[in-house]
């Protein structure tokens, strides 16, 4: 791997999103083919310095096939892809001294402390103990884990573990962070302290890319996001502009029963004329609108005179980047 040469002073800001300057990730018709099967099928992407950049999908979308070809670690079929203004193919390994990748696993050396997992790696750029000893402590204070320095890793928690793991992968000072479902697993309040730390770092100037599937995560961290599904891109934007798009400004949920969910959303569809959207589950009829105190009273109404039986169980919400999730790549379970 080729050799960084780093300073121990916190690593300068890029340049902010926008403004003119060259992304940092560049693709276009991107694509990636295993004997037959096409796992990427065109992929255009255009990451901004010192943006956080989303890649969301169900199972088998696409998504990791694509961070291992932005990783450099998978070469491509077809497509023309710049990383930080280099071919991955044609110098991976200049592109990788600037990477920090976060793997969906965790892959750290369990027979090691936490301080000498980020300094072990380290020593993988050609990195001197000069440098690694006081970047080590400056990073496990970042994780918040100065008081685990010295702990096997067995020892420590999944969130712990999550949080060493980014903490080691930024021991290079990359200028581009990926992580590949960063959060999966961990309880709320570890997931809220790694929202945290990721945060601090896009204040810094870190560009960061993101595959989730926690909705809610992506919406809180990425500035802007694509959808994928099957290999190619259904949607592009700020989540706010997404949701916009593809859903709407407020979700009514009711719930009419299993055996009359149909009949009742068959009967709104005609009756409700402030109805962007209606969704019809097993359990519940979705009704989309930019006003659901209104469609709330239209639908009281529709109770009162009989044309419709009363819900069990109402409420309203904010529509989500999940119902456009959704909405685009469907409810069925991929495996």
């Amino acid at each position: 791997m080729a050799r960084v040469t780093r300073t121990t002073s916190s690593p300068s800001p890029a340049a902010p999103a926008g403004g003119g300057a060259a992304p940092v990730i560049l693709a276009r018709g991107l694509r990636k083919q295993y004997g037959e099967f096409h796992a990427v099928k065109g992929i255009d992407l255009d990451v901004r310095p010192g943006e956080c950049f989303g890649l969301l999908g169900p199972n088998g979308a696409g998504k990791s096939t694509t961070m291992r070809m932005l990783a450099g670690t998978s070469q491509r079929t077809g497509g023309e892809l710049r990383i930080l203004g280099i071919d991955p193919e044609e110098d991976g390994p200049a592109v990788r001294a600037r990477l920090g990748v976060v793997p969906q696993q965790d892959n750290l050396d369990e027979d090691l402390t936490a301080r000498e997992n980020i300094l072990i790696y380290g020593r993988y750029f050609g990195l001197p103990y000069s440098y690694l000893r006081p970047k080590a402590e400056e990073l496990l204070a970042f994780a918040q884990l100065t008081d685990k320095a010295d702990a096997k890793v067995t020892d420590l928690s999944g969130g712990m573990k999550r949080r060493l793991v980014i903490a080691r992968a930024l021991v290079n000072e990359p200028a581009l962070f990926l992580l590949d479902e960063p959060t999966t697993g961990l309880d709320p309040q570890a997931r809220h302290t790694l929202w945290d730390r990721l945060y601090r770092l896009k204040e810094r100037g870190t560009t960061l890319l993101l595959t989730t599937h926690y909705m809610d995560e992506a919406e809180q961290l990425c500035d802007r996001l694509v959808v994928v599904d099957a290999g190619r891109i259904m949607a592009a934007g700020t989540p706010a502009s997404l949701i916009r798009e593809h859903a709407s400004r407020e979700v009514l949920e009711a719930r009419f029963g299993t055996d009359r969910n149909a009949a009742a959303a068959r009967l709104l569809r005609e009756s409700l004329p402030g109805l962007h959207r209606l969704e019809v589950l097993p359990d519940r009829v979705l009704l989309y609108t930019e006003h659901a105190d209104t469609l709330q009273q239209d639908l009281a109404r529709l109770v009162a005179d009989g044309h419709v039986t009363a819900p069990v169980t109402q409420l309203t919400r904010r529509a989500s980047l999940e119902d456009v999730f959704l909405i685009l790549t469907g409810r069925t379970l991929v495996d």
